[in-house]
């Protein structure tokens, strides 16, 4: 998931942002999250920052689980025509109810996977060169979207679970990988296997747990 303009449908709201706010660089990043209903006024609130001159990309993340009609065509404006370096992403739950004219201006990605459902993939607070081999026997040949969606699950869970040390260069890994199942022409398994044996190098020692 790359800091730029596009709807994220997503089960899980607060995974999405962590995931999103794990790909900082040099960006600056707006968040305006609100648990239920995104209001008139947050999308006010939105805009005001947008404009706000910065020779920095500014990154205006805006998650709920609603946003009204009302308040998708009060940003209709600003996402048709961005501010000069600045992305939009919404986060929300439903796809339906995403306005066709918002989502013929920024492309709409679909987060199927959540916590809960990441667990059933590979637990990554026992992770270990055992687990990732019978992780990736019991997925031979699967499809390049599904894998895309375990990389991103399983990303969120270890950045969540603080028993992994990412840097830069390794969040960079993850990026390429989901990249690279974009495109297709690699097996999805081998994409797989290099990026969980990389993570598995960057887990913490029992003993540095916690350790911040």
């Amino acid at each position: 998931m790359q800091l730029v303009s596009q709807v994220v449908i997503a089960e899980n709201i607060e995974e999405s942002l962590e995931l999103l706010e794990a790909q900082k660089k040099d960006e600056i990043i707006h968040k305006i999250y609100k648990e239920d209903s995104f209001a008139l006024e947050d999308a006010k609130f939105a805009i005001e920052k947008a404009y706000i001159t910065s020779v920095q990309t500014k990154v205006i993340i805006m998650a709920s689980k609603s946003f009204s009609n009302i308040v998708q065509n009060k940003l209709l404006k600003v996402l048709e025509e961005p501010p000069k370096n600045t992305e939009f992403i919404l986060i929300t739950n439903q796809k339906s109810s995403i306005l066709p004219t918002i989502k013929s201006r920024i492309p709409v990605n679909t987060i199927k996977s959540t916590q809960r459902e990441s667990q059933q993939y590979l637990d990554v607070d026992t992770l270990s060169l055992e687990s990732v081999f019978g992780f990736l026997k019991a997925n031979q040949r699967i499809r390049s979207g599904e894998a895309r969606a375990m990389l991103q699950a399983i990303l969120a869970d270890a950045i969540k679970s603080k028993h992994y040390v990412f840097d830069q260069k390794s969040l960079k890994l993850f990026e390429e990988a989901v990249t690279v199942l974009n495109f297709g022409g690699v097996r999805s398994e081998f994409v797989l296997h290099t990026v969980l044996l990389k993570m598995l190098a960057k887990k913490r020692k029992p003993k540095d747990i916690g350790k911040r």
